[in-house]
């Protein structure tokens, strides 16, 4: 079980990509997590915990300027984004934290949810004393993006998120996927005397299995510029990734080719510069003879 909740719960897993040079990518991301020398996620200089609905959640900023607020995905920490931040801290405020029950964010309680962590994020960039931030959402983190999006539409300049999905099931998710997924989900539901990591691991897999729930009414409220993001051989089917994109009324899209769900990672550069330059500049409505450029 041990083998699935690597593959669960780090979202720089390569399964679908069989290249050399993939190889290469992934195992450069793994040595510098690995050997230490990565601040991000264990630096004291920039990190502090918060008390934000009655959980302390902790959080590092980096850099001046406009905020951008970065959201990992499932199981993950703020060191998945080791080619973001010191990217995106040369020109903006980077604000990223570890969502409830994850890294460092402990979280005893029983339930947990994605307008859970969306309100959480609402209210830590409340008490941050920030109005409203771009905003870089991977996996889980997408979703929450989106929520966040919808339930505080205040707290949201634009939105950029990759590898999110509307629905748990196989209309949004290869059944290859659910065929990994859930066995172990059966297990630890079925398992009476779960010690506390089993506990939060069990809170985390129900999120994958039974959530979200995110009708596509709720998606045409987006009105902010939005930008939807996917590899095209990704964990979320690419047409799921292309509903999303349509039922947003003013959203880009962009589909990744030879990439599975890690794309901050497999197209770090593109990503960067890409996230980057349409937070930076107006967003363009194409219609009519706009088509033709």
């Amino acid at each position: 079980m041990k083998k699935v909740f690597l593959l669960l719960f780090i979202p720089f897993t390569f399964s679908m990509v069989f290249s050399q040079d993939m190889k290469k990518i992934e195992d450069d991301f793994n040595n510098q997590i690995k050997n230490g020398k990565i601040p991000y996620g264990n630096n004291p200089a920039a990190g502090k915990y918060y008390d934000i609905r009655g959980f302390k959640m902790y959080c590092e900023t980096y850099g001046q300027g406009q905020p951008v607020l970065i959201i990992h995905g499932n199981g993950g920490s703020i060191n998945n984004f080791i080619y973001q931040i010191p990217y995106f801290s040369e020109k903006y405020k980077v604000i990223i934290a570890d969502s409830r029950a994850q890294g460092k964010s402990k979280d005893d309680g029983d339930s947990l949810s994605y307008e859970m962590m969306a309100d959480d994020y609402a209210a830590l960039l409340s008490t941050l004393k920030i109005d409203s931030a771009f905003v870089i959402g991977w996996s889980d983190g997408g979703i929450n993006g989106l929520l966040l999006t919808i339930r505080h539409p205040e707290k949201v300049k634009k939105l950029a998120i990759t590898g999110a999905n509307l629905v748990p099931d196989t209309t949004a998710v290869p059944k290859e996927v659910w065929d990994m997924v859930t066995p172990s989900y059966t297990l630890l539901k079925n398992k009476s005397d779960k010690n506390n990591e089993e506990k939060n691991n069990f809170k985390l897999m129900r999120l994958l299995v039974e959530q979200p729930h995110i009708p596509l009414s709720d998606l045409n409220k987006i009105t902010i510029p939005t930008l939807v993001i996917g590899g095209d051989h990704d964990v979320i089917w690419p047409k799921h990734t292309l509903l999303i994109y349509q039922n947003i009324p003013n959203a880009d899209l962009w589909i990744l080719p030879n990439s599975g769900h890690s794309t901050p990672i497999v197209y770090r550069d593109d990503f960067n510069k890409n996230v980057d330059n349409f937070f930076s500049t107006p967003y363009r409505k194409i219609s009519g003879e706009g088509r033709f450029f």
